[in-house]
Parts: C-alpha cells; sequence; structure tokens
C-alpha cells in the first residue's frame, strides 16, 4: 500500500483539457471506462496531445485510478451506443490487430513493433487517395472522438512515407488481382480497385464499374472493356481487366 501510495505521489496533475475529457468519457462509458486497454488508449492520447507539450506523459494507472475514484462516489448507467462503441474498438484491436503494441510513453512514438509475415491489408493514403499494400502496423491509439487509427509502414516506402489511417474509413483487406478467365465476375456497379496512371505517377484507387463492352476472348486473354468512374475525383475512363482488381466476397 505505501509503494503504491508513493508511486501515486509521482504522477503528474491532469490538465484542465485533460480532466473535461475524464469527465465526458466516464459519464459516457461508467464501468467500461476502467478496462485496462481503454485506460491505456486514453493514456496514450493525453501524453501525445497538444496540451501534454512539455509535461510528463501520464501513465494509464493514473486514469484508471481517477475512474476508480470517481466510481466509488456514484455508478453511472453506461449508454449503451457508447458501450457498443468501446466493445467495436476492444474487439478489433485483439482480432484484426492481435500484435500490435500500443503507443506508450515508454516507448518512442512511431517505433517499429510489428510486421505482417505478408501483406493481408491495404490502406488508404490520405495524400493522393490511392491504396497501397500495407507492410506493417506500427502501433494504434484512440482519438479524443474515440476513432481507432493505426500508423501504417506502407509496402515499399520507407518511414518517411508512414501515415495515421483511419480503421473504419482507410484500412481493408486487399484487393483481389483479376486472372483473363474471372472477367466475369466484374459487373456493372461494383466498387474494384483500379490501376490509375497519372502524369506524375500510377497509383491504385476505388471505382466503380459504369459500363462493360463484353468481347470474345482470343489467345492474349480478356479483350473486354471496362468503363470505370473514379470515386475521388469522378473523372471516367475506358480500362482492360489487367487494370482491375475486385474485393473480396466479390
Amino acid at each position: 500500500m505505501e509503494h503504491l501510495e508513493s508511486v501515486e505521489d509521482s504522477w503528474p496533475e491532469f490538465t484542465l483539457a485533460e480532466i473535461k475529457e475524464l469527465l465526458s468519457t466516464y459519464k459516457e462509458l461508467g464501468e467500461a471506462a476502467l478496462s485496462q486497454e481503454f485506460c491505456q488508449a486514453l493514456a496514450t492520447s493525453f501524453s501525445f496531445s497538444a496540451h501534454r507539450a512539455g509535461r510528463l506523459a501520464i501513465p494509464w494507472q493514473q486514469v484508471q485510478s481517477w475512474f476508480l475514484d470517481r466510481l466509488k462516489g456514484s455508478r453511472t448507467k453506461v449508454q449503451s451506443s457508447s458501450s457498443k462503441a468501446f466493445n467495436f474498438f476492444a474487439n478489433l484491436s485483439r482480432e484484426i490487430f492481435p500484435s500490435i503494441e500500443r503507443e506508450t510513453s515508454e516507448k518512442p512514438k512511431g517505433s517499429r513493433v510489428s510486421e505482417l509475415k505478408e501483406c493481408q491489408f491495404e490502406a488508404l493514403s490520405a495524400k493522393d487517395a490511392a491504396w497501397y499494400d500495407v507492410a506493417s502496423f506500427l502501433t494504434y491509439r484512440v482519438t479524443h472522438a474515440g476513432e481507432l487509427e493505426v500508423r501504417v509502414r506502407f509496402s515499399g516506402f520507407n518511414h518517411a512515407e508512414d501515415e495515421w489511417v483511419n480503421v473504419k474509413e482507410g484500412v481493408r483487406e486487399r484487393s483481389i488481382p483479376l486472372e483473363p478467365s474471372e472477367c466475369h465476375r466484374v459487373n456493372v456497379g461494383d466498387l474494384v480497385l483500379c490501376y490509375k496512371e497519372r502524369e506524375e505517377q500510377a497509383v491504385y484507387c476505388d471505382a466503380y464499374v459504369v459500363e462493360i463492352k463484353r468481347r470474345v476472348h482470343d489467345i492474349e486473354g480478356c479483350r473486354c472493356i471496362f468503363l470505370v468512374r473514379y470515386s475521388h475525383d469522378y473523372t471516367e475512363e475506358n480500362v482492360d481487366l489487367g487494370r482491375l482488381c475486385c474485393r473480396p466476397g466479390h
């Protein structure tokens, strides 16, 4: 007990912004906020926020202790929607990113902690609206808005190109290249990943199939033409099957 009290005495004080966040979080989640995983994510968010610039990092035990103190005074009913959101983030962290370590004050921010043996995912770059294979997930965090983000190392790129990517909107299973005999799998209205050639570079972007001109295959393979409309700029282009990848399940 004396050791615990001495540790608590060394904890840094919460800022006003952090206290407001703690109060809001406790009001929404109640006892669910006591989870070690959640407290670690929230402590990480505090430690690397602009409000804590030049201050000591917050240990997760301090966050949990604050919630415990609040719980002793009163018990707040957990709102079902908030509980579902928390469970979603927790399950996603365990199931999709089981080997990724959290970003904590004990490790340098952005340090490489885990690599996938195979490129099983692709992620959306905010820089050019293109999808790239994921070489590794470096760390993850929960934003103040409650969104789960991962730090991504793109395949074929170095650390200078690492990006924080929203899991819901920008991480998914890899798209699947199509063989010439599989052109029948592509239909009008399908979301596909299309190889788009630009003046400065060629990238893979999301597009919807607008029209298909089916042609008889020959010795060289599929001769069909696919009119696609890119999702990010709504431009249209005729492409062959070799430039398309389908989404898993299609």
